[in-house]
């Protein structure tokens, strides 16, 4: 008997009615892909973060938490050659804030009570303090009694640093404070302007220091961080060669000379005929440093370095010293004086006569350009030349003064035998007054140009030891010539008749060598009604002391004749006499 089959469906084959099964082992390995995936992600991000943008992520955080503060190194103070204070600091504050720190709400109230403490108008500090920045300056330089005040008020985003403010002695002349022209100042960025306090900026201001805090979300400073931490090396103290009781009566001396000239301005430099130090340095008008930003810019040159002028006759020194020094000439040398023609053109003396034979004491006693004109011809072109470059005429002298300026002597090739002639007698080059006053020094020195120079000794804060500074030298003329030359400037103060008159001091009869200068001022070629009158010397002239020289600019016509002789002498023997009881100096 057969048994009937019956058909089983394939065990993939369902119903329509029964939903298939879920695909456990396909959709695992989806999963496992994805997980895979998210992984590999993550890893390349802590990747990226932790190794790629570390440097930049950490400064970024560090910004936000840590503030690194300078800490401003202590300028040097300047001293006189005593040990007298000139320059010195004070502490002030400046009072800056972050809007950011100041709720909006708040800011109204803010103003109100930091417009009466700083003396602002409540306006414009709620103008400030809103400004859309991380910090704005609100005062600079208030005292320590607004300081306090300020931090009574503990207003938020309101700071309030200390800094260094420069304070200047004053002067006798109203107006003005001690020295300023030589000193310079300091501006507000802390950098020093003009004179010492700029030529030796970085010597004074010494090297900032840094360091670190961390701050919390409001910005205020909680504890020190843990980076390097750099120490302030304060500034060098200055040691001028300056005495400040002959700068007091000098800086009166000059600002009555130009008064009484009714001059446009004034100099008077004195520099110590062995050493080349500075003296005394005084001009007029001049300007108060303690507030230099009300002054005219102006009175800021100092005119001793930056103005270039004709010296006139005394440069009568520098040729004759040339002259003596080549044996071309001796004081008793006689020839016949008058007017000389060279390329068409005749020059005349200043009192336009013929002095027929006289000696070369004659031509200097009484100032005569032909008498000078005689002595380059004798020397030589190619010998007159180079004493006027010895002399260093035309060459800045390196003084440590910030803005020296200097017009350098045309090439020999370029000056004409009429030039080389009135060069003789101070026209035709250009000089600044430290530049005239180095080379009447040279023969106060024994014949020996001396680099002047302002700071005598840098001295370290650290350790108090001071470094002498050392002027450059070198012989210009010799021994023999410079104590001929000296001798013969004697006779312009003391020969009768002689230009030097007014410088006479009774007491030093035959010390004080002098010689006058009167220059005409060139306009577009042209020597008009403006002149430049000067006086320089030393004394005692056989074993100076000092050599000075004073130069009056732009006189007017007064009941006094606009001569050098007249008007620049007796500021000389003023400041002369100061220094002979200062130093005790005997005939």
């Amino acid at each position: 008997m057969s048994r009937r089959r019956r058909d089983t469906p394939p065990s993939h084959v369902r119903g329509w009615f029964v939903a298939d099964a879920p695909d456990f082992r396909h959709r695992g390995t989806w999963l496992a892909f994805a997980f895979a995936a998210m992984a590999v992600t993550l890893c390349a991000r802590l990747v990226d973060v932790q190794l790629l943008q570390h440097a930049t992520l950490a400064a970024r955080a560090a910004e936000l938490h840590q503030k690194s503060v300078t800490i401003p190194a202590t300028r040097g103070r300047i001293l006189d050659s005593t040990g007298r204070v000139l320059v010195s600091n004070r502490t002030v504050y400046d009072v800056y804030a972050d809007p950011g720190l100041i709720p909006l709400d708040t800011r109204p109230k803010v103003a109100r009570q930091l417009a009466p403490v700083l003396s602002l108008d409540v306006t414009a500090v709620d103008a400030l303090i809103s400004k859309p920045t991380r910090f704005v300056y609100l005062a600079k330089g208030v005292s320590q009694d607004v300081s306090d005040q300020l931090t009574a008020l503990d207003l938020p985003g309101i700071v309030v640093e200390p800094s260094e403010q420069r304070v200047y002695e004053p002067s006798p002349v109203i107006g003005t404070s001690f020295a300023a022209n030589l000193l310079g100042y300091v501006d507000n960025d802390g950098h020093g302007q003009y004179g010492v306090e700029a030529y030796y900026d970085s010597v004074l201001h010494g090297i900032d220091g840094h360091q670190s805090t961390v701050r919390d979300v409001t910005g205020k400073s909680i504890t020190l961080s843990n980076d390097p931490q750099s120490d302030a090396r304060n500034g060098a103290d200055l040691e001028l060669g300056l005495d400040s009781e002959v700068q007091y009566w000098a800086e009166q001396a000059i600002a009555q000379g130009v008064a009484t000239a009714k001059a446009a301005s004034g100099t008077l430099i004195m520099m110590d005929s062995k050493t080349g130090v500075i003296r005394a340095w005084a001009q007029a008008p001049s300007y108060d440093a303690n507030s230099y930003w009300t002054s005219p810019i102006a009175e800021f040159r100092d005119l001793a370095v930056a103005n270039v002028y004709e010296p006139g006759s005394v440069e009568k020194v520098v040729t004759f010293g040339g002259g003596l020094n080549d044996h071309a000439i001796t004081p008793g040398y006689t020839f016949n004086e008058g007017p000389t023609t060279i390329d068409g053109a005749t020059i005349r003396d200043w009192d336009n006569r013929a002095h027929g034979t006289i000696t070369m004491q004659k031509v200097l006693d009484d100032s005569l350009n032909n008498g000078a004109i005689k002595v380059g011809q004798l020397m030589g072109a190619n010998a007159f030349y180079s004493n006027l470059l010895s002399f260093g005429i035309g060459a800045p002298t390196g003084v440590d003064l910030s803005g020296e300026q200097n017009v350098p002597v045309p090439a020999q090739s370029q000056m004409s035998s009429l030039d080389l002639a009135e060069a003789a007698f101070g026209q035709r080059v250009q000089v600044t007054p430290i530049e005239m006053l180095a080379a009447i020094n040279s023969v106060a020195n024994g014949g020996v140009w001396v680099q002047p120079h302002a700071v005598q000794a840098v001295i370290d804060p650290a350790t108090g030891k001071s470094a002498a500074v050392v002027p450059t030298t070198r012989r210009v003329i010799s021994a023999d010539a410079a104590a001929t030359l000296a001798q013969m400037m004697t006779g312009v103060v003391e020969d009768r008749g002689a230009e030097g008159s007014l410088a006479r001091i009774p007491a030093f009869q035959g010390e004080v060598a002098g010689k006058t200068g009167t220059a005409g001022v060139a306009v577009n070629g042209h020597y008009g009604g403006d002149v430049i009158v000067s006086f320089g010397g030393f004394l005692p002239a056989k074993n100076p002391r000092f050599t000075m020289l004073v130069v009056l600019n732009y006189p007017h016509e007064t009941g006094v004749v606009r001569f050098g002789a007249t008007l620049a002498a007796p500021v000389w023997k003023q400041v002369a006499q100061v220094a002979i009881d200062q130093w005790r100096i005997t005939p």
